[in-house]
C-alpha cells in the first residue's frame, strides 16, 4: 500500500529502524478515508489517535467563546499529528481536529503508540524526536504571533508552506494566522 510505504519512509528520515521493527510499527496503522469537513476529535473528547497525513489535510483548532475558530496546526500531505495534549494525557481535549479536504490517512491507537515506545528503543527516539519537533513548532507560532506584522506572518506562511496558501480557504488561513479575513484579502492583493 502506499500510504504505509510513504509512512515507513517518514518513519526512517527521524530513527533508523531494523526491517522487523519497522513492520512492527507499520502493521499498528490502520488506513481511513476521511471525507471533508469531517470532525475527527471534538472539543471535551480524548484524543485517542495518532495520525499520519498521507494525501489531504487535516487541523487542529480551538473555538472562542466568541465562537470564533483559532486554527493552531495544519497537517498536509506528508506530515504527522494529533492533539497531543489530549493525547498525551488522555483528558478531554480543548481543542477539535477536522478534514478540510478528502483526505486518506493512516491511524495509530493510543495504546499502540504507548506500546511501541516500551518494546522499541527508536521508537521511543522517534517519540522524542515528534515532541521537540511540536515544541520548537509551537514556540515559533508563538513568537511570531508576538513580534511580527500580519503581513510578516503571511509571507512566512508562503515561504515555509506555500502549500497551505494554494490549497486552503482564506478563512482556514486567516485563523491561522490570527487575522481578519479582510485583512488576508488585503495582504493576497498586493
Amino acid at each position: 500500500m502506499e500510504a504505509k510505504n510513504n509512512l515507513r519512509q517518514l518513519i526512517q528520515m527521524f530513527s533508523p529502524f531494523d526491517a522487523r521493527e519497522l513492520d512492527k510499527i507499520i502493521d499498528c496503522f490502520e488506513p481511513r478515508l476521511i471525507k471533508k469537513n469531517a470532525i475527527l476529535l471534538a472539543e471535551g473528547e480524548i484524543s485517542k489517535e495518532f495520525y499520519f497525513i498521507n494525501r489531504g489535510c487535516i487541523r487542529t483548532y480551538f473555538i472562542t467563546k466568541q465562537g470564533h475558530e483559532k486554527s493552531r496546526y495544519l497537517m498536509i500531505e506528508p506530515s504527522i499529528g494529533t492533539a497531543l495534549t489530549s493525547f498525551i494525557s488522555q483528558k478531554p481535549s480543548f481543542e477539535f481536529i477536522d478534514a478540510l479536504e478528502e483526505t486518506e490517512l493512516l491511524a495509530i491507537s493510543h495504546k499502540d503508540f504507548y506500546r511501541l515506545v516500551d518494546e522499541i528503543p527508536q521508537w521511543k527516539n522517534f517519540y522524542l524526536k515528534i515532541m521537540e519537533m511540536a515544541y520548537s513548532f509551537q514556540n515559533r507560532k508563538i513568537e511570531s504571533l508576538v513580534t511580527l506584522s500580519a503581513k510578516e506572518r503571511y509571507d512566512q506562511l508562503i515561504k515555509e508552506n506555500p502549500k497551505v496558501v494554494q490549497r486552503l480557504s482564506n478563512k482556514i488561513i486567516a485563523s491561522y494566522l490570527d487575522i481578519k479575513q479582510e485583512t488576508l484579502s488585503r495582504l493576497k492583493s498586493k
